[in-house]
């Protein structure tokens, strides 16, 4: 039986989904404003749009966190499933240490994840570059796919791979025909979630990035110090269309996860 929730309920919900998303409705709409000073609506154009491919800074950065995001992405989800797989099925000294561990990055403030990095980065003699951010995002990306699969991994039904062993299949030909397929919807989740947290990243890349190496992030704040212009909305308007496309597609193969284990 589906019970209803009162109406002060739906209230309360409806109330906190307008303070979160009214501001981003407002960005949103003042993109397509034909004012450029005026908070009052003149019209409706696409001119701030268009004037995106005229700025060679928004290019640049937006090339460069595409690069970065992909690279890290491919990466941090590659260590990350490796890193599941082994927390997930095998026991050793330290292991509870690591589970802990894994958590860290995670509930850590970005800008403590930032500063440390940075004085290792210091230490170590390492010159800031397009590296750098590279090695930041992959660091604190790793620990959000091993969430991800290992939750799959968790809820895999083990008597497969058991019988494609038992019927003569060695474990790398187990792994690849009945693990992977069966842990690929988690795979791509943590890849999607991986790839909108370095794609969105403000805080560390502006803290590694170094001298003329900045992401799309980083050029839109660049901006807001400048003066806000609509050209501003226009970029955020679409940062957060991407954005809201990658969660709820990782949204998307969670959901067909939780189907696939209760079935």
């Amino acid at each position: 039986m589906i019970r209803h929730s009162p109406t002060w309920v739906k209230a309360i919900a409806a109330a906190v989904y307008l303070f979160l998303h009214a501001p981003l409705a407002v960005l949103m709409v003042f993109s397509f404003n034909d004012s450029k000073y005026s908070v009052d609506w003149k019209g409706f154009t696409l001119h701030w749009y268009a004037r995106l491919f005229e700025r060679p800074d928004i290019l640049a950065g937006l090339k460069q966190s595409v690069l970065i995001g992909l690279l890290s992405t491919a990466a941090s989800t590659l260590l990350g499933t490796l890193f599941a797989l082994g927390l997930a099925r095998h026991r050793f000294a330290g292991k509870t240490l690591l589970e802990s561990l894994i958590y860290v990055p995670v509930v850590t403030p970005e800008i403590v994840v930032g500063i440390s990095l940075l004085l290792l980065f210091g230490l170590l003699g390492v010159q800031l570059g397009l590296s750098t951010i590279l090695i930041a995002h992959i660091a604190f990306n790793i620990s959000f796919v091993v969430i991800v699969v290992r939750a799959r991994l968790e809820g895999m039904d083990r008597s497969l791979e058991e019988a494609s062993m038992m019927l003569g299949a060695d474990e790398w030909t187990t792994f690849w025909r009945v693990t992977v397929p069966q842990l690929w919807p988690g795979i791509l989740s943590g890849a999607l979630l991986a790839f909108t947290m370095s794609f969105d990243d403000y805080v560390i890349t502006s803290l590694v990035s170094g001298p003329g190496n900045s992401t799309l992030p980083v050029v839109v704040y660049t901006m807001v110090r400048k003066g806000v212009e609509p050209t501003i909305n226009a970029i955020s308007t679409l940062i957060l269309l991407v954005t809201a496309a990658l969660i709820w597609a990782a949204e998307r193969f969670a959901q067909q996860d939780k189907r696939v284990i209760e079935d």
